[in-house]
């Protein structure tokens, strides 16, 4: 497969170094307007290929993935369509909100389109990818990008009006969970621990609780009552997030993003 990305900003990046770490892209070239992001690419992994030409980097693509901004999305658009093989070549957009309905519209042509929204874990095989295949997309594409991106991560197949519900649990929720470690951190910090231990606690911690679900196949709730004897300290510290409504404010930060 010969797999060409125009893009290499944050998720650009996290996805390509992602799929050179695989091992299993024999013939992936990256495209960037940026000549020192493609150099700090390029050294970073050195059995990619670079280029500054989006319509070099497409034009014997098999696979083509577009992980650029939104609002540039129109324009890389117009400058490649002249050379796009519609018949054969599979065309992604990892650009938030710019689904398969919006490739057809921008290229003039019905093809095989895909709309996917990955994370940056995808730079440590660690993502979680929603795919919506277009409606003229075959199946064997599917497969193909199932494929490609399952190099990088756990992948879930939705119809397209779940991507972005799907992007504010993983994509964004990537940050909330992070926004919960700082918090642990800083609990950790007022109750004695230096930073360091407190960050080694909450991460392991963090860890420690998605190895017991995957392992298990518990519901949290089932976790939880392993661990909550009652009259005991964990209950307590439970009901706190429950009065200071955490549950609530989780729910409203991931339903934020779709208004």
């Amino acid at each position: 497969m010969k797999l060409s990305v125009i893009g290499a900003g944050n998720m650009g990046g996290a996805l390509i170094k992602g799929w050179a770490k695989s091992g299993k892209v024999d013939n992936l070239t990256v495209a960037d307007k940026n000549e020192s992001l493609l150099q700090q690419m390029k050294e970073d992994c050195p059995q990619i290929n670079v280029t500054t030409d989006n319509i070099e980097a497409v034009k014997d693509a098999d696979v083509i993935v577009l992980v650029v901004k939104p609002w540039l999305m129109k324009m890389v658009l117009a400058e490649v369509r002249h050379v796009l093989d519609f018949d054969r070549q599979i065309i992604v957009s990892d650009a938030a909100n710019f689904t398969t309905g919006m490739l057809a519209e921008e290229l003039c042509q019905e093809g095989q389109y895909f709309y996917v929204i990955p994370n940056i874990a995808a730079e440590f095989c660690a993502s979680m990818s929603f795919i919506a295949q277009g409606p003229k997309a075959s199946d064997d594409s599917l497969k193909e990008v199932e494929e490609l991106y399952g190099l990088v991560g756990d992948t879930l197949v939705v119809d397209e009006n779940l991507v972005g519900p799907g992007m504010m649990m993983a994509s964004c929720g990537i940050a909330y969970v992070m926004r919960y470690i700082r918090a642990q951190m800083e609990g950790g910090c007022e109750m004695g621990f230096y930073p360091q231990q407190a960050k080694q606690i909450a991460l392991q911690t963090m860890q420690g609780a998605v190895s017991l679900l995957k392992a298990t196949g518990w519901h949290p709730e089932e976790a939880i009552d392993k661990v909550t004897t009652p009259g005991g300290v964990t209950i307590k510290g439970l009901n706190e997030l429950d009065h200071a409504g955490f549950n609530s404010a989780v729910i409203r930060s991931l339903k934020a993003g779709l208004k």
